[in-house]
């Protein structure tokens, strides 16, 4: 567990059973131990690999805020399954009763005078567990061989973050909204057209 001054945050690495053409998800707690209110904001090095909801949010006092983040689905697994993708999160003391409505970006720079607390989170692809025996200590074999991607930590503060967007999650949910509203206006349009052609036969 990463234990900042306001949140705890927990697993401190996102861990992803890395499938090919596969949409994987993990999550993160957040875990307010203060008796203030907390907001926070993600960011990561590829914005456009990752769906994070919520990418902002407020953790009241003494509760947890569960955080998902899903990986596009990947056509071609990177050499040895290393992964260079970084994610931030940032937390700020904000107003009591405060909700992810009133959570704004410029919160989170030096320039608004918020002491801004910064956690840095590595992304590990692991082997997904083999079906006949899903045996735990096989899906930790993947991580040993990563003493590179630790040496780069010194480096982490070169790495641009970039706040995460979930435009393609919210294109996807339109898409389903808008296949319901034509699919039930359909059924409309075939139930209105045979009760035309019952009316025209009871006319004639």
């Amino acid at each position: 567990m990463s234990t900042g001054a306001l949140l705890d945050i927990e697993p401190q690495e996102l861990k992803f059973p890395f499938e090919l053409k596969k949409q994987i998800s993990c999550s993160l707690r957040l875990s307010n131990k203060s008796d203030g209110y907390v907001a926070f904001k993600v960011k990561t090095t590829n914005p456009k690999k990752y769906c994070v909801r919520p990418n902002t949010g407020v953790v009241p006092p003494r509760s947890s805020c569960d955080v998902v983040v899903t990986m596009q689905a990947q056509r071609e697994a990177p050499p040895d399954l290393q992964c260079k993708d970084k994610f931030l999160l940032q937390s700020i003391v904000t107003s009591p009763g405060a909700t992810q409505k009133d959570v704004l970006p410029e919160m989170f720079t030096k320039e608004s005078g918020n002491t801004v607390e910064e956690c840095k989170l590595r992304v590990l692809y692991v082997s997904p567990p083999k079906p006949p025996s899903p045996v735990h200590e096989g899906s930790e074999e993947g991580s040993p061989p990563r003493p590179s991607l630790s040496d780069n930590n010194g480096n982490l503060s070169s790495l641009e973050f970039v706040s995460v967007t979930t435009p393609w999650v919210l294109v996807q949910e339109s898409l389903f909204q808008a296949k319901t509203l034509i699919s039930q206006l359909t059924e409309e349009k075939n139930t209105a057209i045979e009760q035309n052609k019952k009316l025209r036969q009871e006319l004639v």
